[in-house]
C-alpha cells in the first residue's frame, strides 16, 4: 500500500465533491463532464480487461459524474500546479495531531479495546497503541472518514491525467470491492481514493483488509476490530518487528559534531523524505557519542536507528529505528510516522 495522499485527504474530506471554485478551475483547465465521458470507454476497457464483471461496470458506468472539486485538490498538492516543496518545522504538525483531545480518546479507545488490542498484537506481533495511534491520526478514531464518492473523484483523477495508471487501477479495484458485495454507498472516503477506519486505498483493501472479529468480512467502514487488524496486517505485512519500540526520543549534546551525518543512502521511495536521515548506527554507539533519552530507558545495544532532528539542532531529535520505516510505508512523511509513533506512545502510558 502506498498512502501517498493521506494526510491531505483527512483535511481536506470536509469538502463537498462540487463547488462553484472547482467547477471555475477545471473550466480553465479545460476538463468538463463532456470530456470526461469521451474518456470512460478507455477506463471501461480497463476494468474489463481486468476481469470486473459486466453487470458492475453496466450499473456503474451510466452514473459516473466528473468532480471538479477533486481535481482542483489534486492540483493543489505537492508536485500539482501549485505545490510547495518547502519543509516546515515539525513542532506546529505536533502540536495539532498529538494533542490532549487525541491523546485522551486514544487512552479511551485503547482502555476500551485492549482484550482485542492484545490479541491483534500476538497475531500479528505489532505493538497494539501503535495501531490505535494510526487510526486517530488517520481518522479522528473514525470521526472523520471523508464523504467523497470513491468512483467519482477516482474516475476523475485518472480522467485528469496527472497520475492516470494510479487512479485507474484505483477505480478497477473499487469496482471489484462492488463485486464483492460492497455497496457503493459505503465505498466514501478522501478525495484521493482512501477509505474507512484505516484509509486504505481500494487496492490496499483488496490485497491486506481482514476480518478481525470473525463475521466473515472484513468490515473497516465500521467495525473497529477489522479496522485495527487490518492495519496490523498492513504494518506486519510492511516488516514490522516485534518488541522494538519505533523509536525515542532524545537530547543530542551541545557541540555534537555532525560531520559524516548526511546519509548515503538513495531511497528508491520518497528519497526526500529518507535524505533527512542519518546513517544508522547502533543503539550503543549512539549513546557512546552522548545522546541522551528523554524518557525511558536505551533499547538494546545491538538495535540499528538514525537520528533525525526534525526541528533542527538544540531541540528534540529522534532515533528511528526499522519500524519507523514501516510506518513510512503507510505514509511516506517524517512529520505523519513521527507523530504516531508519539501518539502511540501517549495513549499506552
Amino acid at each position: 500500500m502506498r498512502f501517498i495522499y493521506q494526510m491531505m485527504a483527512l483535511m481536506l474530506a470536509a469538502f463537498p465533491p462540487y463547488s462553484a471554485t472547482g467547477t471555475a478551475w477545471a473550466q480553465r483547465a479545460g476538463l468538463n463532464q463532456a470530456g470526461f465521458e469521451t474518456y470512460l470507454p478507455q477506463l471501461r476497457a480497463q476494468a474489463q480487461a481486468a476481469g470486473v464483471s459486466r453487470a458492475t461496470i453496466d450499473r456503474v458506468f451510466p452514473t459516473l459524474q466528473f468532480s471538479a472539486r477533486t481535481v482542483e485538490l489534486d492540483q493543489g498538492q505537492p508536485g500539482g500546479a501549485s505545490g510547495s516543496s518547502a519543509i516546515p518545522p515539525f513542532a506546529p504538525y505536533r502540536e495539532r495531531h498529538v494533542n490532549s483531545a487525541l491523546i485522551n480518546r486514544g487512552q479511551d479507545r485503547y482502555a476500551g479495546n485492549i482484550g482485542q488490542l492484545n490479541a491483534i498484537g500476538r497475531r500479528y506481533g505489532v505493538t497494539p497503541s501503535v495501531l490505535v495511534a494510526i487510526w486517530g491520526h488517520e481518522t479522528s478514531y473514525g470521526a472523520v472518514t471523508g464523504d467523497f464518492d470513491l468512483l467519482n473523484s477516482l474516475a476523475s483523477l485518472a480522467y485528469e491525467g496527472r497520475r492516470r495508471q494510479l487512479f485507474s487501477e484505483e477505480f478497477v479495484a473499487t469496482l471489484k470491492l462492488i463485486d464483492r458485495g460492497i455497496p457503493r454507498s459505503q465505498l466514501k472516503g478522501s478525495w484521493a481514493g482512501a477509505t474507512g477506519y484505516p484509509q486504505f486505498l481500494p487496492s490496499v483493501y483488496l490485497r491486506l483488509a481482514v476480518d478481525g472479529d470473525g463475521d466473515g468480512r472484513a468490515n473497516i467502514w465500521s467495525s473497529q476490530p477489522d479496522a485495527l487488524a487490518s492495519i496490523a496486517n498492513y504494518l506486519s505485512n510492511a516488516g514490522w518487528k516485534p518488541n522494538v519500540p519505533w523509536g525515542i526520543a532524545v537530547n543530542v549534546p551541545a557541540g555534537f559534531n555532525r560531520s559524516g551525518l548526511d546519509t548515503r543512502l538513495v531511497s528508491p521511495r520518497c528519497p526526500r523524505v529518507h535524505e533527512r536521515h542519518s546513517p544508522w548506527k547502533t543503539m550503543a554507539e549512539w549513546r557512546r557519542l552522548g545522546l541522551v533519552p528523554q524518557r525511558g530507558r536505551w533499547p538494546a545495544d545491538d538495535e540499528m536507528a538514525s537520528l533525525l532532528e526534525p526541528d533542527g539542532p538544540g531541540q528534540t531529535a529522534y532515533l528511528l529505528t526499522t519500524n519507523y520505516r514501516t510506518i513510512l510505508d503507510y505514509n511516506c512523511s517524517n512529520f505523519y510516522a513521527l507523530s504516531v509513533g508519539l501518539l502511540a506512545d501517549a495513549v499506552s502510558r
